[in-house]
């Protein structure tokens, strides 16, 4: 092996692609060499592959016994260039659509730090050419939606053209990605994010394939988009528990270690604090909805904390006076000349 760079190009029935995107790859100034995944394609892909392999050093292939699915087809290219060693791996579309020309473009990124790298449709300079306006919107509208439900700032979630350093690669679990559609390229991207790993677009132009059949059909969209919904929805719930249970255990070690262990007795006293501390701790949440990544949800999280502010203090106001301490706190502030009497309690000197 003599590059650290390897670019992997799954194969099914693309047996007039794949000469021309490999003669292009191999003709960019790129030090890279080329595994072809190909799933036992009908129509000779595989044999053109392995011509290829015979013609360029550079070039090696990977037969499969069946289709099992593009994400099954990077998991064997990826697990078969960490197996040797290479330092950086490639996807790359078989049909012409990503231009290994700009190749240089993601492996510069990562050259800057990025630890993977996305060839971006939807970014400034990236381009989308030959698409029907109905899939471009589709595509476009269904990124951003992803973007939003995740909380991610990635704004071509389901690109295919990436550059990944091993060690990306090495911290997934490959196995446990979805096998729903083409979900697996927005999962891997968000997974990637979680871990805090350095992901970076780079602009490139998408030219849909000018010769075979596309493998995209419509349901893709549908089962990405629930698949992705379920992943938001998973994420937020897990931070609003964990933020509770953080909150309520905060709230617990107040009270152990506060004046108000003996809550009945503190409470005819001081059943303000109680309430005070209510919209302390709202302010608190408030504060965590704002500066924590939920994305439009934001708006609806906050008022759900004020809701839960009043509800709160009316909860107290309640359990005060079921303890018999709200009116005692009261007739003590009237008599002491704080407040005015209430009339329905205190009328003629109080009952």
């Amino acid at each position: 092996m003599a590059n650290q760079t390897l670019v992997i190009i799954p194969t099914y029935n693309e047996v007039e692609n794949l000469p021309l995107i490999v003669e292009r790859v191999l003709a960019t100034k790129d030090a890279v060499d080329i595994l072809v995944v190909d799933d036992n394609s009908p129509d000779g892909t595989g044999a053109k592959a392995d011509e290829l392999a015979a013609a360029h050093d550079e070039v090696n292939v990977l037969h499969r016994t069946g289709k099992d699915g593009l994400l099954a087809a990077y998991r064997a290219g990826f697990n078969w260039g960490l197996e040797r060693d290479y330092q950086v791996l490639v996807q790359m579309d078989a049909d012409g659509s990503h231009a290994p020309e700009e190749l240089h473009r993601l492996l510069d990124a990562l050259d800057d730090g990025a630890d993977l790298a996305i060839g971006s449709r939807y970014i400034e300079g990236g381009e989308v050419v030959n698409w029907p306006k109905k899939r471009f919107l589709l595509s476009k509208l269904g990124n951003q939606y992803v973007s939003v439900a995740l909380g991610t700032d990635v704004a071509d979630m389901t690109a295919g053209y990436r550059a990944f350093k091993r060690e990306v690669l090495e911290e997934l679990d490959l196995d446990s990605l979805s096998k729903k559609g083409y979900i697996f390229q927005v999962e891997i991207a968000h997974k990637v994010d979680k871990l805090g790993f350095d992901i970076r677009e780079v602009p490139i132009t998408f030219e849909d394939r000018k010769l075979g059949e596309s493998k995209l059909d419509a349901s893709f969209a549908t089962a990405s988009l629930a698949e992705v919904t379920k992943w938001g929805a998973a994420d937020k719930a897990t931070f609003v528990k964990d933020f509770t249970s953080e909150t309520v255990r905060q709230l617990v070690y107040a009270v152990e270690h506060s004046k108000l262990s003996d809550v009945r007795r503190k409470a005819a006293d001081e059943p303000e604090q109680i309430i005070n501390a209510l919209g302390e701790f709202g302010s608190v949440a408030k504060h965590e909805i704002d500066n924590a990544n939920l994305g439009k949800v934001q708006s609806n999280a906050a008022r759900r904390v004020n809701d839960a502010i009043h509800l709160g203090e009316e909860t107290v106001r309640q359990a005060l006076h079921a303890l018999g301490v709200d009116g005692k706190r009261k007739k003590q502030r009237y008599e002491m000349g704080e407040v005015p009497a209430p009339a329905r309690e205190f009328r003629g000197g109080g009952h």
